[in-house]
């Protein structure tokens, strides 16, 4: 297996390669920006991109994704909920004062319960709206992974005042989906350190208060 994560762009989003050594087949999820880099990472370990995965439709997260598609030909999945951000890629530039990034609906979109990944490592899709309508965190299983996107983060939660966010709903989200996972699940959010199911558990001030 090679699993690398690192930050792209002004925001630092981490983005994540996971291949197959024996395939060659790989996965991206969230290239928000860095496309050279990332594309030139895909090259030198040889490796044939077969999906971009993106959690959520966040000018850090998605903003290279069209850019990568191209150079790879992968098809681009996200969730058809956050379709109203990826169409304001105008505003949240304007927001962090940046160029406009191209983009295009995806390819298909990331629906709670579904399958993908690699054949080897599998992830299912998590639906977790709050942070945004279409947030959604990818459970790898086999590894004890999950890709959480910007709705958990180590001592934190996402933020819920932009577009699309609701305070409620993100604690109800991850209540339901990600603590119910097992306690040794390794959490790679989508900014700042790896951390663990069991660590926000016990010490997240966020999760704290249990949701009624």
């Amino acid at each position: 297996m090679i699993l690398e994560t690192f930050p792209v762009g002004p925001l630092q989003c981490n983005c994540t390669i996971l291949a197959d050594e024996q395939t060659r087949e790989a996965i991206v999820i969230d290239p928000g920006d860095e496309v050279t880099r990332i594309h030139g990472r895909l090259t030198s370990l040889g490796l044939q991109l077969k999906q971009i995965l993106i959690t959520h439709a966040h000018i850090d997260h998605v903003g290279g994704a069209l850019r990568l598609k191209r150079l790879t030909g992968a098809p681009i999945l996200l969730n058809e909920n956050d379709l109203t951000l990826l169409n304001m890629m105008e505003m949240q530039a304007g927001w962090l004062g940046v160029a406009t990034p191209e983009t295009a609906a995806p390819d298909k979109s990331l629906v709670d319960g579904q399958r993908v990944g690699l054949l080897s490592y599998p992830a299912q899709v998590l639906h977790t709206p709050g942070h945004t309508q279409g947030s959604v965190c990818l459970h790898f299983a086999p590894l004890n992974l999950v890709i959480a996107g910007d709705t958990l983060f180590a001592g934190s939660i996402g933020r819920t005042d932009l577009p699309g966010g609701d305070a409620h709903q993100i604690l109800e989200s991850i209540h339901k989906r990600l603590l119910a996972l097992p306690d040794e699940t390794k959490v790679l959010p989508g900014h700042g350190p790896v951390t663990t199911i069991a660590a926000e558990r016990k010490s997240n001030p966020f999760l704290q208060t249990r949701i009624r």
